[in-house]
């Protein structure tokens, strides 16, 4: 009974280091949860961690402000790729965004100090919001995060705000008790390297069509009628 409890509560400690938290702004709330609507967990569910549109708004600049989240972690996986989103549009089932594809900052990779679960915090100290999204003060949107594991599998969460003027006294003081970074975080860079294949082109008088068609199909153009007329001509 006793090694049944402790389980349960390694269990618990576990889910609740597990999942992204807004510090600022403000969570849409809590999304902690696991029950028979969500047995997984509820920050798998896109586009909000199974949340829906929260009346508690926190004003933020029409420019840009701050962002500090608490990332979580999953035992195993001591690196996740971040992505903030913006969503500004009301066609979500909630009359929230349903489209998050506008990206506040570049994707980047986040690099924990270990392969279990632990609390960290980071802060984005001066996140611009795109000049060519047209924010005017008193619109609404929703800003979300999105953490990617190595597994592939994504958790969700989201903070509903709605644009002031910079400056605005109604803008919640920021400072470092509210955005800050963990030290035992790292970061690095996403990027892809692009490999082309070079071509070989056989002696046609060795390998005959075999040749001409690998040809075609490197271009990404096969067709056998072409191919046929070719040799025909």
């Amino acid at each position: 009974m006793i090694r049944s409890a402790f389980l349960q509560l390694v269990l618990a400690a576990t889910l609740v280091s597990s999942h992204i938290l807004f510090t600022y702004p403000g969570s849409r709330g809590n999304s902690f949860i696991t029950n028979e609507t969500f047995p997984g967990g509820m920050q798998w569910t896109y586009p909000c961690g199974g949340l829906g549109l929260s009346r508690n708004r926190t004003y933020w600049p029409t420019t840009g402000g701050s962002l500090a989240f608490q990332p979580g972690w999953f035992s195993g996986h001591a690196t996740a790729f971040l992505h903030i989103n913006i969503g500004l549009d009301t066609d979500g089932p909630d009359g929230g965004p349903m489209n998050f594809t506008t990206p506040l900052v570049k994707p980047w990779q986040l690099l924990g100090p270990s392969n279990g679960p632990y609390p960290g915090t980071l802060c984005l100290p001066d996140v611009k919001v795109p000049e060519n999204l047209g924010i005017k003060a008193g619109d609404n949107a929703t800003i979300q995060i999105v953490e990617l594991a190595a597994h592939g599998a994504s958790l969700f969460s989201c903070s509903d705000i709605i644009f002031v003027e910079p400056g605005d006294k109604r803008i919640p003081p920021i400072n470092d008790t509210v955005c800050f970074n963990t030290t035992e975080f790292g970061f690095a860079d996403i990027y892809t390297h692009v490999y082309h294949e070079g071509v070989t082109i056989e002696n046609p008088t060795k390998s005959g069509v075999d040749s001409i068609l690998h040809v075609f199909t490197w271009l990404g153009c096969v067709s056998p009628l072409l191919a046929g007329l070719w040799l025909l001509s």
